[in-house]
């Protein structure tokens, strides 16, 4: 026996009682810290055995796509193992794991999550031999992460963004009604979103036009229409919902980890120069509508258990229904910016985040969202709004950063940004860093291609 596996008791369950564990369900599964799988993984890589997370993704001699989970640089087919019977009867019959997207696998709920998880990790362990030893299996199940198409991982029935960072808000809202009144009244009270369009979530590598809009650049003139001036990105993570909810149904902050599958990326392009003009009273939208991007491997809240902190201190306490575990996940960001005029790989980063500045977590938001009886889907996204810090590298979008646009950031190229010009890219990267591994998301990155004629 390897020495690591008594660091988690249910880890000495075998691969013949994978009937068993999915009859007494378990609430979540754990991978031991010390567990190597026999596919190697360099330490700094963002997908360990203790990751395993799932995305969508075409193999180069396939028309469709199908649903696996990523290890080191390889791409492991669910679908594949499901139709040799390797992940259960319920898998190889409803062959959810060859559909093009996650959704019907996350509406199986919690217990199926983790019966399916702790499966994978079984199969990859380096004592393992079902895999490892199976030169046939393997070349089918296994393609290079570099080799196949990757694609949105989720269909997205609902998107809502919240405003979930104190320093954020508390930045922005001095820029705009001066620090006396940085926070609204009700912002230390209520959760704050907006309702987004689920229909302008892609993934991670598509690049989006410069949106067009209404303007008003003058306080005492008329508004004019055009293409943004102040394009920005907003550094967030996103929650992907697994099991449904009907109409009129709630969920407590103690039962929201039952219904959440896990953790993406997430840059809400905004509009600023647009958004200012129309979000008054509604709130945004031609600002904010014409895309939202997320990266492609979405991570189970198991994988981020493990760094799970205490929250930012709350006062006033929220009132009951709000009341939470208080725990959010030390989730390490960085967003770096690539002008035309750089090489390839060459990037500035503008910014070093972490979810662990959320003053709002993930369970109060949730729960905040459905305590009126509205339902959600699996694949629904809700996400943190712009996650800023304390200190100036810690800002997660421009408008911050350069002060409302007063104070350019300075590149290396000798370049100047204010806002995203025609040609820029933006990349987001997050991981949680282990004892020798880390539990990463990979990246979600995108260009801003000019802005198309009307």
């Amino acid at each position: 026996m390897l020495p690591f596996l008594g660091l988690h008791v249910s880890y000495l369950a075998r691969s013949n009682s994978l009937m068993a564990q999915q009859s007494s369900p378990l609430q979540s599964y754990i991978t031991p810290p010390g567990l190597r799988s026999f596919i190697d993984v360099a330490p700094d890589s963002d997908f360990p055995i203790q990751n395993l997370p799932y995305g969508a993704f075409t193999p180069a001699a396939a028309s469709t796509a199908c649903i696996g989970v990523a290890i080191g640089d390889f791409v492991l087919d669910l679908s594949v193992l499901a139709e040799a019977g390797l992940l259960g009867d319920e898998a190889r019959a409803q062959s959810y794991f060859s559909d093009p997207v996650l959704n019907r696998f996350m509406e199986c709920g919690r217990s199926v999550w983790t019966s399916t998880r702790q499966r994978i990790t079984e199969l990859l362990r380096s004592d393992c031999t079902t895999l490892r030893d199976n030169a046939e299996l393997r070349t089918r199940a296994f393609h290079r992460r570099d080799a196949v198409a990757i694609s949105i991982p989720i269909r997205v029935g609902g998107y809502t963004d919240f405003y979930s960072s104190v320093d954020h808000a508390r930045n922005v809202g001095a820029l705009f009604r001066g620090p006396e009144n940085a926070l609204n009244p009700n912002w230390r009270h209520i959760p704050i979103a907006y309702d987004g369009r689920a229909g302008s979530i892609v993934v991670s590598g598509t690049d989006l036009h410069r949106p067009l809009g209404q303007t008003r650049p003058s306080d005492d003139a008329p508004p004019v229409f055009g293409a943004s001036k102040s394009l920005d990105f907003e550094l967030e993570v996103a929650f992907v919902v697994g099991t449904p909810t009907k109409l009129g149904e709630s969920i407590p902050c103690s039962q929201v980890d039952e219904h959440v599958f896990g953790v993406v990326l997430l840059n809400d392009w905004s509009a600023r120069d647009i958004q200012k003009w129309e979000y008054q009273p509604l709130g945004p939208f031609l600002g904010k509508n014409f895309g939202t991007s997320i990266s492609p491997w979405v991570v189970t809240l198991d994988a981020l258990s493990p760094f799970s902190v205490d929250a930012h201190p709350q006062d006033p306490q929220p009132l009951e229904y709000l009341r939470s575990a208080r725990r959010v996940f030390d989730i390490q960001l960085e967003v770096a910016i690539r002008t035309a005029k750089m090489a390839p790989h060459e990037a500035h980063v503008t910014t070093h985040s972490n979810t662990k500045f959320l003053y709002w977590d993930h369970q109060q938001q949730l729960a905040h969202h459905t305590v009126n009886g509205c339902p959600v889907g699996a694949g629904d996204l809700y996400a943190t709004g712009t996650i800023s810090g304390p200190t100036p590298d810690s800002l997660g979008c421009l408008l911050e950063i350069t002060k409302g646009g007063k104070q350019p950031v300075v590149l290396p190229t000798g370049e100047e940004r204010r806002f995203l010009a025609d040609g820029d890219s933006v990349r987001m990267r997050g991981w949680c860093q282990g004892a020798g591994f880390r539990v990463g998301f990979g990246e979600v990155s995108g260009a801003i291609l000019p802005a198309r004629t009307c």
